[in-house]
Formats: structure tokens, C-alpha cells, sequence
């Protein structure tokens, strides 16, 4: 059978509802709610560097209350965003009660431990009160035009006069280019899911560049990844790209600073 491997939990149909998939997320709560709308029967993401109060591994804990057995792959052994790397390279860092009752443990390949999962999936049966909407927030005291998103899935069209803050990670789906942002926004900030082997988390950096948005990532350890409030709140800027750097911005300092000077740089342009 072929393995059920896709580099967002985005990406997944849902005629795999009962199904044990890899999916290259970031582990977080937004990332349990889709999976737990899909109704999967397992579940390996990212661990996305761990980050601030565990939060690229909280989702673990969420599908463990649900009965939904989950496992996170290092960001350090494959790519946040590549399911194929995260199969083929990737080492179990993480793993819920619900799967190492099932065997699954802590230094395991993601390949054994998603044959594992699809062996004893559990499906979720019926609805899951605990579920959060779809977060979608404009921030009109900071500034026009800036829009605050818990996942990079979210970007709309309307968005494209829009500076957007995401809880996404900063890396490419399966290093493709294309899919850096699905519309011309104005400018797009990300977490670094702790940047990981080979910078992944971050590579949608330079794609941005070659698009001339300006965009960066906040640390994980400073903001909650999967929640683009905490982005926007708490996140510190790790890594800009040329054009950001071209209108202001720098490493180290807050996010809010980061908004509020690509704000008076949209202003200034328009």
C-alpha cells in the first residue's frame, strides 16, 4: 500500500477519514483540529523545533484525548513541510500515550512508525466539541491592513493589500516555490518552526523575495506556532528576507515593531 504522506495536514482529502497519515505540519492544536475534523486514525507531523510551551507538539496531546494516536518527527532529521523527507528521513522525537501503547517510541524512522499507525488506526467517531473555528482576525488598532491568521492556508484574495501575520511555519511545501503565498500579499510574516535541517523552516523566505515581499519569521521558542495572535504578540524576528530588510526591517527585534514598520512603509508607498 502506497504511504499516505502529504506536506501539509492542509492537503489531506477527507475521503481518508479513518485513515493513519504523515502529514509535514508544524504538531500544534490548529493542526489537531484539522485532523480531528478529517477524522484520521493516526497522525505523524513536525515537531517544529518544539518551540514556546510546547506548542509544535501540543496537538499530540489533543489527539491523545480524542483517542487519535500521533507522533512528531524531529525538525532536525527532515524538512517541516516535505511529507516524502519526513518518511524517508525522519526520526520520531515525540510521541503520544495513545501511540507508544501501540509500540511507537522516541528515536523510531517515520516509515516503521507510519506502518505501525495504519495497522491500528482508531477512527473518531462523532463530533468534537473542543474544536476551534478558524481563526481570522484584522488588528484595525495597529495599523490598516494588517491580518492575523492562524494558518498560511487562510490567505485570501482580499488579503492581497494586506500585511498578514500567520501561525504557519516559514517553510516551502515539499520545497516548491509556488507555494510560498497563494496571493500577492503585502507583506507575510511566519514562525521559524526552529529553523531545522537545512533551513526549512524558513525557506519560504528567499521564494517570497524572488515575488518582492518583504517577509520574516519570528523564533518559535518566543511565540506559540499555530497561533498568529501569539505570532503577532509574542514573536521575536529571527530571519528577514532582502526586501524586508530593505524597508526597515531587522533581526531582533518584536514583531509588533516589525508590523508597525512595514505599516508606515505600505503608507508611505501608497
Amino acid at each position: 500500500m502506497k504511504p499516505l504522506c502529504f506536506d501539509s495536514v492542509t492537503l489531506v482529502p477527507p475521503t481518508l477519514r479513518g485513515k493513519a497519515v504523515l502529514a509535514a505540519s508544524h504538531g500544534g492544536t490548529y493542526v489537531a483540529d484539522v485532523a480531528l475534523r478529517l477524522g484520521l486514525g493516526g497522525l505523524i507531523v513536525s515537531d517544529a523545533g518544539i518551540g514556546r510551551e510546547r506548542a509544535g507538539v501540543a496537538g499530540l496531546d489533543r489527539l491523545e484525548r480524542h483517542g487519535v494516536p500521533a507522533a512528531a518527527v524531529s525538525v532536525h532529521s527532515a524538512p517541516i513541510g516535505d511529507g516524502s523527507a519526513c518518511f524517508m528521513r525522519g526520526v520520531i522525537s515525540v510521541v503520544n500515550g495513545t501511540a507508544r501503547s501501540i509500540g511507537i517510541k522516541g528515536g523510531m524512522g517515520a516509515r516503521e512508525a507510519l506502518a505501525m499507525l495504519s495497522q491500528d488506526p482508531q477512527e473518531l467517531v462523532g463530533p468534537t466539541p473542543e474544536l476551534n473555528g478558524d481563526h481570522r482576525e484584522v488588528r484595525e488598532t495597529i495599523g490598516s491592513g494588517v491580518v492575523v491568521i492562524n494558518s498560511n492556508s487562510m490567505v485570501a484574495s482580499s488579503d492581497e493589500s494586506s500585511i498578514v501575520v500567520t501561525g504557519s511555519h516559514g517553510g516551502l511545501l515539499g520545497g516548491r516555490a509556488d507555494t510560498a503565498v497563494k496571493w500577492p500579499v503585502v507583506a507575510a510574516i511566519y514562525n521559524d518552526a526552529g529553523g531545522g535541517i537545512d533551513g526549512a523552516g524558513y525557506s519560504r523566505l528567499p521564494a517570497l523575495d524572488v515575488q518582492s515581499i518583504p517577509a520574516a519569521t519570528v523564533s518559535t521558542w518566543s511565540a506559540r506556532i499555530g497561533d498568529g495572535r501569539s505570532t503577532l504578540d509574542d514573536g521575536y524576528v529571527t530571519h528577514i528576507n532582502a526586501c524586508a530588510e530593505a524597508v526597515g526591517a531587522e533581526i531582533g527585534i518584536s514583531c509588533k515593531e516589525l508590523v508597525a514598520r512595514l505599516v508606515e512603509w505600505k503608507q508611505k508607498r501608497s
